[in-house]
């Protein structure tokens, strides 16, 4: 469909809101929840099976569709795919398949990296963090590898401890918001810019590369010099210490 077209069936499909309007929608970006799918599925386990996490991921697609407004200036696949994201990863947490020693590991990674950026004033290394977790830094590098795996740190997983915090992609806003929901979403964005920034060379270098960059974790190594195995573990510990500051910043608004 030409660029023209697709603007023509948003402009109908706003007016009219049809069935038939919506299932053009869904079938012209369709590739964009394979394309999502593709890349959370970097990592899992086998028996997670690539066509499920496209069926989790249209629920996430008909929801931006219904819910996006050209107006706002937003470009829809960038709405969409935080969206996809959303609904791939809630049904993955939904079916809480991931061990629960896994998931208590990645809570005490946090807790450490909570403790230490707090009476160090900057971000931990690799050794302190290890001292910190009663680990020899090769135990760390397999927790981190086990933590990978499992997928659980992801920057769009949550923000938060609670099953209402908030994820990355909600800070994309949606029509139905008002004044305060939005300042408290500009907030939240300035203060993930700000923790981002904090973060050391390296781990900003594969966050960047990632996930707004679109290279593939082997391309981010051969950037690095490192393997794909290093640069998964340099993302996971990434994400888990953004996970940390994030909380942090909303124990402090609290």
């Amino acid at each position: 469909m030409s660029a023209d077209g697709v603007t023509d069936l948003w402009r109908a499909y706003r007016a009219d809101r049809t069935r038939d309007q919506r299932d053009r929608l869904i079938l012209h970006y369709s590739p964009l929840v394979k394309y999502v799918a593709g890349r959370v599925g970097v990592g899992l386990p086998q028996n997670v099976e690539q066509s499920d996490l496209v069926s989790y991921g249209i629920f996430g697609l008909i929801d931006a569709i219904e819910k996006f407004d050209p107006d706002r200036g937003f470009k829809f696949e960038t709405y969409a795919i935080s969206r996809i994201k959303g609904a791939i990863l809630d049904e993955l947490r939904s079916i809480d398949w991931v061990p629960r020693s896994v998931r208590a590991k990645g809570r005490a990674v946090e807790r450490a990296f909570s403790k230490l950026e707090s009476s160090l004033h900057r971000s931990p290394t690799e050794a302190e963090l290890a001292t910190e977790l009663g680990y020899t830094e090769a135990q760390l590098q397999q927790v981190l590898g086990q933590l990978s795996l499992t997928g659980i740190a992801a920057l769009d997983e949550m923000l938060g401890d609670r099953s209402d915090a908030a994820t990355l992609g909600d800070t994309i806003p949606d029509q139905a918001e008002g004044p305060g929901a939005l300042a408290e979403l500009r907030e939240m964005r300035t203060h993930l810019a700000e923790a981002i920034e904090r973060m050391p060379e390296r781990e900003k270098i594969v966050l960047t590369l990632y996930y707004f960059e679109n290279f593939t974790l082997a391309q981010i190594g051969q950037v690095l010099k490192v393997t794909e195995s290093r640069v998964s573990q340099i993302h996971t510990k990434a994400v888990l210490q953004l996970r940390s500051r994030m909380q942090a910043a909303n124990r402090e608004r609290a």
